[in-house]
């Protein structure tokens, strides 16, 4: 009896979603999506954004799964083309300020919801909120390492391999942002 399409590995998913199979790689999707989503939103720290920066990763892997070379893990190639995404847009952000300076227009960062619940007290939300947003504005030389290592648990070697750098150039980048947060913390505390 055929096993489920959804107990199938990435690299049978993958194949089918080169051959044309959308609910193949829907399945994909659904499996690494919530992953790359969180990726997106440490990188980007916009919901909206990341959202959209996920939407755009599944479009172009769906267009270029064909040349995906499937003697490798699907996870990090995914995880490529969503850090490129998330450039992409931190790079026309950049451009929508430069264009919006002075016009009176202002952003402000999106923070996660602190509809207040019983067990947690204002300030770890408070600090919780100051820490996001000081990933934030961690230049994204830090913040990718940082993110890939810490919320997305991938080792220091596959994070080198992801963003084309050394590992000791991931080790040091990841121990400056957690520096830069550090004395952030620091001067939370008081």
């Amino acid at each position: 009896m055929d096993q489920p399409i959804s107990d199938e590995q990435d690299e049978v998913l993958a194949s089918r979603s080169a051959e044309g199979d959308r609910r193949a790689f829907g399945v994909l999707m659904q499996r690494h999506g919530s992953r790359l989503l969180n990726i997106a939103f440490r990188t980007l720290h916009h919901s909206d954004e990341a959202q959209d920066a996920v939407q755009e990763t599944m479009a172009a892997a769906w267009f270029k799964i064909g040349q995906f070379d499937q003697s490798r893990e699907l996870a990090p190639w995914l995880t490529r083309i969503t850090l490129n995404k998330c450039r992409d847009h931190l790079r026309r952000r950049k451009v929508r300020r430069f264009f919006e300076f002075g016009s009176g227009q202002e952003h402000e960062l999106e923070t996660a919801d602190e509809t207040p619940d019983q067990s947690s007290d204002l300030e770890s939300r408070q600090m919780l909120s100051l820490m996001e947003e000081k990933i934030a504005t961690l230049p994204h030389s830090l913040r990718e390492p940082f993110v890939l290592v810490t919320f997305d648990e991938r080792s220091q070697a596959e994070t080198a391999a992801l963003l084309g750098i050394s590992e000791k150039a991931v080790e040091s980048r990841i121990y400056r942002a957690r520096n830069k947060l550090r004395d952030a913390a620091k001067s939370f505390e008081g």
